[in-house]
């Protein structure tokens, strides 16, 4: 998606430990225009397959699985990080290792939010070591849904998530994904 690609060279940093920090339009402030673009860009990529819930972890894919979720007109389910007391009944469960937070969190997701008749489109923000997706893929697994496939808005091609998830034969539809970076440069995959 060229429009996501200049946006990241003109408005990205690259920050020491391979984190690329595109909080001014992607994690922190978000640029509602350039969002609606990519929503709509997952919908083209992913028009031919039945969607019936748009999974995401928080807190930065929530914001990209809701504007997607308009163009399939359907729920958006995010799996939490923490307990809360509004959380009732059963949970499915998993753990994720966070690549920017260095930390593992138990994800949850109630139950009665995601069964078997579903059909599941993963949405998050970025892919690295792909501790997230497989977290999600878990979570799908446990419900007994479909995974229908996983839309990324920017994947680091140089760590090994895009691979360990492709290789476990999801469909992964990433609009950006780098080839390397340093804090002088950054190429994208053709």
């Amino acid at each position: 998606m060229e429009l996501l690609k200049q946006r990241i060279l003109r408005d990205g940093s690259v920050k020491p430990g391979n984190v690329l920090k595109v909080d001014s339009f992607l994690n922190h402030q978000m640029d509602i225009g350039l969002i609606n673009e990519i929503g709509k860009e997952f919908k083209r990529l992913f028009s031919d397959i039945p969607v019936t819930k748009i999974l995401t972890i928080e807190a930065s894919g929530i914001g990209i699985a809701c504007i997607t979720a308009q163009y399939f007109n359907v729920p958006v389910v995010f799996a939490k990080k923490a307990q809360s007391i509004n959380l009732d009944g059963d949970m499915y469960t998993t753990k994720v290792e966070s690549f920017t937070h260095k930390r593992v969190y138990d994800v949850i997701i109630s139950r009665k939010y995601l069964n078997p008749d579903d059909h599941v489109l993963l949405i998050d923000d970025f892919l690295a070591n792909g501790a997230s997706l497989l977290g999600l893929i878990d979570i799908v697994k446990k419900s007994g849904a479909t995974l229908e496939g996983a839309g990324i808005v920017i994947e680091k091609g140089f760590q090994p998530g895009g691979r360990i998830i492709r290789d476990m034969g999801v469909r992964l539809e990433s609009l950006a994904i780098i080839e390397s970076m340093s804090e002088d440069s950054l190429t994208f995959r053709e």
